[in-house]
């Protein structure tokens, strides 16, 4: 047996509240810099002069962010961990904490397990639920992420993540701070079905055929699994969402005039720009965040049992 042994008692929703948003922000410590990557790649070629004066050329996910590292310093991968664990906390303990709740809701009475479009209509709406709250954090998450500082005479438009939050709010009224926020919720209802759903069936699967128990390697090919699914079906919005809410007043009416202009300037593969980062830094994600999730999770509830 690998890990701990699963417990008698199902974990309570404070339990799995917790433990998500835990998960989630250890995950991200390991992972930042692939996302970081994946956002620089996204936006690269946006703004072909700004792009050309800035002479910087980004190719590859390594090739990012040694770029990064070499002309902007070693932390510059970070740029916005602050934002990223503040999401995290607020955003993964709704959407993978309450996803088990929701799905029983939705449940109909005296059925013994849920269907594929009960699991969906869970993951969309949790998705949903965590993007309304927590857009904030993503929108300076992403600002911190693509701005560039090459050097020390560099401007900083915000010196740190409460600043970032006060100026946004000062600058583009509060709607600023929830700029983004459809596209967003379409993202991360497609990611969140991706990743809670392929990842509750693989399992489920994986178990009622006794290929695997309810261990690390069970957990470890489930995430992997919901990592690719989910990168796959939503690069597209998630590059609409990451240029719109990057994008200065003005530069797009909408994320749909987005999108138009994305495909009119770049074509349709722009919408799977930084799919290599996106899908290393999702599967990675997936499978820290998911197996420390299950460890939490049995942990928590050991620690809440009687001795």
């Amino acid at each position: 047996m690998v890990g701990l042994k699963p417990s008698d008692v199902p974990p309570t929703m404070a339990v799995k509240f917790l433990g998500a948003g835990t998960a989630a922000c250890f995950a991200d410590l390991l992972t930042f810099p692939l996302d970081t990557a994946k956002v620089r790649l996204q936006i690269q070629g946006e703004n072909q002069a700004a792009q050309a004066a800035r002479l910087v050329q980004y190719r590859g996910v390594l090739g990012t962010i040694l770029t990064m590292v070499r002309t902007e310093g070693p932390c510059s991968p970070y740029n916005g961990l602050v934002a990223g664990l503040q999401r995290q906390m607020s955003f993964a303990s709704i959407r993978i904490g309450l996803y088990d709740s929701v799905k029983q809701f939705y449940t109909p009475k005296g059925s013994d397990n849920s269907s594929v479009t009960t699991r969906i209509l869970a993951g969309c709406t949790t998705g949903a639920m965590a993007v309304t709250c927590a857009q904030p954090t993503d929108v300076v998450k992403v600002r911190f992420q693509a701005s560039i500082h090459l050097g020390p005479g560099s401007d900083r438009k915000y010196s740190g993540t409460m600043d970032a939050y006060r100026t946004i709010a000062r600058e583009e009224g509060v709607r600023g701070l929830w700029k983004g926020t459809w596209p967003n919720i379409m993202r991360n209802a497609i990611v969140n079905c991706a990743e809670m759903v392929t990842y509750d069936v693989l399992k489920e699967k994986l178990l009622e055929s006794h290929l695997l128990t309810d261990n690390f390697p069970c957990h470890f090919v489930s995430a992997f699994g919901a990592g690719f699914c989910a990168t796959v079906v939503a690069s597209p919005v998630d590059v609409v969402k990451t240029r719109y809410m990057n994008s200065p007043p003005g530069q797009y009416l909408s994320p749909v005039d987005c999108m138009i202009k994305t495909v009119a300037q770049e074509g349709p593969t722009a919408f799977y720009k930084g799919f290599t980062p996106a899908f290393l830094r999702l599967g990675s994600w997936n499978v820290v965040m998911f197996v420390t999730y299950e460890q939490l999770q049995r942990a928590l509830m050991l620690w809440e049992s009687p001795f």
